[in-house]
């Protein structure tokens, strides 16, 4: 079979556009609607997307005066929908910086065993000042600090997972005995940020190890991801720049001793799409019309990490912002933003506009075949393995692309018409991990090979 595009729905309630909820068809309530998030999920199902994927955050939004402020937990929520799918992968975002590696890979390893082997961790290190006061800390750690941490934190967290061998339970119930003691392993690590005796209590996942994906660009995120990362959720304005990030994170992998292949690269794409491209331009142009300026300069503000005063709507962004490997915040980003609106001469009005819809992701308007078109040239041509498609608004624009857009990906021999694999891990072409313990790769000290070599 030629290589074929992958596909993630990146939900987000009633849209990725900030304006989404104020659409006449739009439910403001989607948040915590149950019924909402089933019906996205099946949409996507019935496109055979790969996967879907929800977002985390540990704060309530910035603007919350002016739109929905919060979100449901997303593994919690991810459980809901294993229940109302079959096929589709589900991945969920949450942070090594506030969680504990013990909870979280149990949590990962119960949702991959609850689903039939379809869970995904999309981790992340928590970008947000604000949130280090929610777990009673005056700050963040820095940029690379955080991800030296999520190195131990994912290195400890692969060994739980084999921590039971794949054939560990024998359940003899003629000789009373559950289980060979010897088949389960205690962990042992003792480190620079973690300390963790025993072996996880819960079987080893179906998967091996839940699906690892990574969303950060910056060049200690490019590095976490060619170590860790299965598939890697990018953001980028143009072709070249995705080429660009696509060949060099292929060769990080392989510097990392890792096949390129076996990394999935996927930019975010926000479709606003009709029938003709007049049809498309009038839906963006009622989207932006909606966008409140306010919610959009506390945004800039944050991501830039300046004051909000410093910011004028009909000016250009000021000459003295930051560099972006100063900021102990969203680097990657950042450098986005400032390159967009350097590049373009844009007023600080025109990126918010354009932000607006996927916060940095590359806004596409126009047709349905002008769409499948632009994802076959960024993935015949070195920027892409497929998409992380974000729906502007939802159900509608998921719908959309499931309707008029993925057939036409179809038609190509470009994407699947059926599921052929059962696990999230067989969507994406990737072989289960074989164990570490059972491939005698773990030794009895405690081992931080991951987090000594981001320090390096």
């Amino acid at each position: 079979m030629s290589r074929q595009l992958h596909l993630n729905a990146f939900l987000m309630s009633s849209g990725h556009h900030e304006a989404a909820w104020r659409l006449p068809e739009s439910d403001p309530y989607a948040d915590i609607d149950i019924d909402h998030w089933r019906r996205i999920a099946r949409i996507a199902e019935e496109g055979k997307f790969d996967s879907l994927f929800l977002a985390d955050g540990l704060v309530v939004w910035k603007g919350i005066e002016h739109r929905p402020g919060g979100q449901l937990e997303p593994t919690i929520l991810l459980a809901v929908l294993a229940t109302a799918t079959d096929h589709i992968g589900l991945i969920a975002t949450a942070s090594t910086t506030y969680n504990e590696p013990y909870n979280l890979a149990r949590r990962f390893a119960s949702l991959d065993h609850a689903s039939g082997g379809r869970a995904g961790w999309n981790i992340v290190t928590t970008a947000g000042a604000d949130a280090a006061r929610n777990f009673g800390l005056e700050d963040r750690p820095d940029h690379l600090d955080r991800y030296r941490r999520a190195a131990e934190f994912v290195d400890i967290s692969r060994r739980l997972w084999d921590s039971w061998d794949d054939d560990a339970r024998d359940a003899d119930k003629a000789a009373g005995r559950y289980i060979d003691p010897a088949n389960v392993h205690d962990v042992h690590h003792s480190g620079t940020y973690y300390r963790v005796a025993g072996a996880l209590n819960v079987p080893r996942p179906p998967q091996g190890h839940p699906l690892l994906v990574q969303a950060g660009s910056s060049e200690d995120g490019k590095d976490f991801a060619a170590r860790y990362a299965d598939a890697v959720f990018t953001a980028h304005q143009t072709l070249a720049d995705a080429q660009h990030f696509y060949a060099d994170l292929k060769a990080r992998a392989a510097d990392a001793g890792r096949d390129p292949g076996s990394v999935i690269i996927l930019p975010g794409i926000v479709p606003i799409l009709g029938a003709t491209e007049a049809e498309a331009q009038a839906k963006a142009q009622q989207l932006e019309d909606l966008i409140n300026p306010v919610v959009g300069l506390q945004q800039l503000a944050s991501v830039l990490e300046i004051p909000q005063e410093r910011l004028e709507l009909n000016e250009q962004l000021p000459d003295d912002i930051p560099d972006s490997d100063t900021i102990d915040g969203a680097q990657s980003r950042s450098k986005l933003i400032v390159q967009l609106a350097r590049r373009e001469q844009l007023t600080v009005r025109e990126p918010i506009g354009r932000l607006g819809g996927g916060r940095g992701h590359f806004t596409f308007i126009g047709t349905y075949q002008q769409a499948a078109d632009v994802i076959q040239d960024w993935f015949e041509n070195g920027a892409a393995d497929g998409f992380n498609v974000m729906g502007a608004a939802l159900p509608s624009g998921l719908r959309e692309f499931v309707d008029h857009v993925t057939p036409i990906l179809q038609d190509r021999g470009l994407f699947r018409r059926e599921y052929t694999g059962r696990t999230l891990r067989e969507h994406y072409g990737l072989p289960r991990p074989l164990n570490l313990y059972q491939q005698g790769h773990v030794v009895a000290e405690s081992s931080t090979a991951g987090a000594a070599q981001l320090a390096s």
